[in-house]
C-alpha cells in the first residue's frame, strides 16, 4: 500500500480559467500509473468528498494514458482573485490528493 504523494511523479493544481482549478496527477511508470487507474480510487466521488463538492461541480475527470496521467477540472470556490479567494494561482489545492491510499 503507498499514497499517491509516494507514487506520483507530479501532483499539482492550477488555474485553468477564472472559475476552474485543474488538478494534474503524472506517473513516471506505465505500471504505477496503471496501478492507480485500476484501483478504482480516482473518482469523481472520491474528488467530491475530498473538496466538500456536488457532482456537477466536477467538470472533468480523464485518464490520459499516453500521457501516463490524470486531469480532474472542478469549478472553484470563488472566482481568482475575487474578495475571499485565498489561492489565486490554484497552486495550493492538490494537497488533499496526497494521502489517497492505493494498494
Amino acid at each position: 500500500m503507498a499514497t499517491l504523494f509516494e507514487l506520483a511523479k507530479v501532483l499539482r493544481s492550477k488555474n485553468s480559467g477564472p472559475f476552474e482549478v485543474t488538478l494534474d496527477i503524472l506517473f513516471d511508470s506505465k505500471d504505477t500509473y496503471q496501478r492507480v487507474k485500476d484501483s478504482g480510487k480516482i473518482n469523481v466521488k472520491t474528488i467530491c468528498d475530498l473538496y466538500n463538492l456536488t457532482e456537477n461541480q466536477v467538470h472533468h475527470l480523464v485518464f490520459f494514458d499516453q500521457a501516463l496521467g490524470i486531469k480532474i477540472t472542478m469549478a472553484r470556490e470563488v472566482s481568482s482573485g475575487s474578495i475571499g479567494d485565498r489561492d489565486v494561482y490554484g497552486a495550493q489545492q492538490h494537497a488533499p490528493l496526497m494521502e489517497i491510499t492505493i494498494e
